[in-house]
């Protein structure tokens, strides 16, 4: 009785061990990646494959995974490296770069430290695009060498299995003495402007006034023109009454005329001794005729 008991005891625990080793090799087997990883399986010390998100399974015992690899985008903390430009200005330039993996086998068997890797692309990337431009180049033209300085990281670092997102230049200092020469200029620049502007405000002021000397000018011939025309009006209406009242009616309108002018001195006050003039007493008998001959 007890070598009964003895053996079903001893036929539970094998089983109870064979259960608690299919258990085992189950839970070993299942490997549930999260959607941000992936994750490296080496089999005897070699890459047997790449787990993407989701329920997956490995031969327990003979596989492992070797590396977790987080897939979400990444940001290199920003840096700042020396540059010198074309035209020999030294410059800070700070940088930073965004990347994500793509290929995590690539990461982890070819690239020790990749965060240092790519910083160090970046560093000797933008010494060389910025050895090519000028200051003034660099301060207009950040958007285009943002851009190759992108692609060429891209080209660099594609061997290792990223992507770069992107690359951005976040400022670019420079030295205390160039940014006092480049104030001189600036201040130079903006006393020419000024210097231009007040000249073409007088240049401007000239004009105006000779426009307004012309147009009085013009004005002023034109009155001219305007009272030589009246004047030469009236020699027509005069002449015309010539023509149709004859030479008569005008020497009696000037004998009238010198009547009258006589008559006013006689009656002022004072010497009343008149001198007539030679002249006159044939104008008083040619106006006295054409008085008889009107009435």
């Amino acid at each position: 009785m007890d070598q009964l008991l003895a053996e079903l005891l001893g036929g539970n625990l094998v089983i109870l061990l064979l259960a608690l080793f299919i258990i085992l090799c189950i839970f070993l087997a299942i490997r549930i990646v999260p959607q941000s990883e992936q994750h490296v399986v080496e089999r005897f010390g070699r890459l047997k494959a790449v787990l993407g998100p989701g329920i997956n399974f490995i031969v327990p015992f003979l596989d492992r995974v070797a590396h977790k690899v987080s897939i979400l985008e990444r940001q290199l903390p920003t840096a700042s490296q020396d540059a010198i430009t074309a035209d020999n200005v030294l410059v800070q330039v700070e940088t930073s770069v965004f990347y994500r993996i793509l290929e995590p086998e690539k990461t982890v068997y070819r690239i020790r430290d990749v965060d240092a890797a790519i910083a160090t692309t970046v560093a000797g990337i933008v010494r060389a695009e910025i050895g090519k431009m000028e200051l003034d180049e660099v301060q207009s033209n950040r958007a285009t060498l943002i851009a190759t300085i992108k692609a060429s990281v891209e080209d660099a670092v594609d061997n290792w299995g990223i992507e770069v997102t992107r690359a951005e230049i976040l400022d670019v200092n420079l030295d205390q003495a160039t940014r006092d020469a480049m104030l001189q200029q600036l201040n130079a620049e903006r006393e020419r402007r000024a210097a231009v502007t007040r000249a073409e405000g007088q240049k401007r002021a000239v004009e105006l006034n000779a426009d307004a000397e012309l147009y009085a000018a013009r004005q002023a011939a034109e009155a001219r023109r305007v009272e030589a025309d009246a004047e030469a009006y009236a020699t027509g209406v005069v002449a015309e009454a010539i023509a149709k009242g004859g030479l008569e009616a005008v020497q009696y309108n000037i004998a009238l005329k010198q009547v009258e002018a006589i008559g006013s001195v006689a009656n002022g006050q004072g010497n009343q001794t008149i001198i007539v003039p030679a002249d006159a007493v044939d104008a008083f008998g040619k106006a006295f005729q054409m008085l008889k001959g009107r009435g």
